[in-house]
């Protein structure tokens, strides 16, 4: 086996299990469209995961939940919990100020997590999202921006894994390589996502993302978003640019002194 290519049956499982977890409780056909596996492939890792206690079967219902023995998983993970403390003030600052709401990413295997956002202290949004949730990396601001500001090594370690990934198709990746410029992304310091369509509100949004740093090194992506009927990218850009990369210079500049601190 190459070095770095990932367990196809592992990674199934684990997007079984993550949709599960995510959903509450789903069918096996829910499972599977969720998961993105064949439906016979559903079933095998469905019976896998009750056989080892991680979900079970809802009383007198076809219906899969995970139980307690899944946040067992959790105990070992220790985040760092200055950045969330740190940013969130400015944050919420900007959301006052922009009316917009902005979120803060890192990323996460393939994905970008959130790790806070101002979407429940604005009207000026169609959903709240919540910590712990994830975007694809290459079809979200924050991941473009994650990718360009990655070591070459690590960015092409990325795009390998989903390359090895089933539901991946390559003349997508090619597409969406292509359209990664990361010197550009780089140089100007941000990137952008028109019509977001992995969220929750498909198509009805577009986002802007500008790096934060601690001491120099990308630590995570802050991100303004906004509805696609109000106002064009190229607009947003004009009009909010210089005060996202201002909040986020600021964040950052608080970051670098709790690390001299520490």
């Amino acid at each position: 086996m190459e070095k770095g290519v990932p367990i196809r049956s592992l990674s199934r499982s684990i997007a079984a299990l993550k949709a599960i977890n995510e959903h509450g409780s789903l069918t096996m056909m829910a499972i599977s469209k969720a998961s993105r596996v064949p439906y016979p492939t559903a079933c095998r890792i469905v019976q896998t995961l009750l056989f080892e206690g991680l979900i079970e079967q809802e009383p007198s219902r076809k219906r899969y939940r995970p139980t307690a023995l899944v946040q067992t998983l959790s105990h070992g993970f220790q985040h760092r919990d200055h950045l969330v403390s740190t940013a969130r003030p400015h944050i919420v600052e900007l959301t006052r100020e922009v009316g917009w709401p902005i979120s803060i990413a890192i990323r996460v295997g393939r994905r970008m997590m959130l790790r806070d956002s101002t979407h429940a202290n604005t009207a000026l949004t169609f959903e709240n999202y919540y910590p712990g949730f994830s975007l694809p990396i290459l079809d979200s601001a924050s991941g473009r921006l994650s990718l360009a500001f990655a070591a070459d090594e690590e960015r092409e370690m990325i795009l390998g894994w989903m390359r090895e990934m089933p539901e991946v198709e390559l003349d997508y990746l090619r597409s969406a390589q292509v359209s990664l410029d990361v010197e550009k992304i780089r140089a100007n310091g941000y990137a952008v996502q028109g019509r977001n369509h992995y969220n929750r509100t498909p198509g009805k949004t577009s986002s802007i993302a500008v790096p934060i740093f601690n001491d120099g090194e990308f630590e995570a992506a802050m991100t303004m978003v906004f509805f696609v009927s109000a106002m064009k990218l190229d607009t947003a850009i004009e009009r909010y640019l210089p005060t996202l990369k201002a909040c986020a210079a600021a964040i950052s500049s608080d970051l670098s002194g709790i690390s001299t601190r520490g």
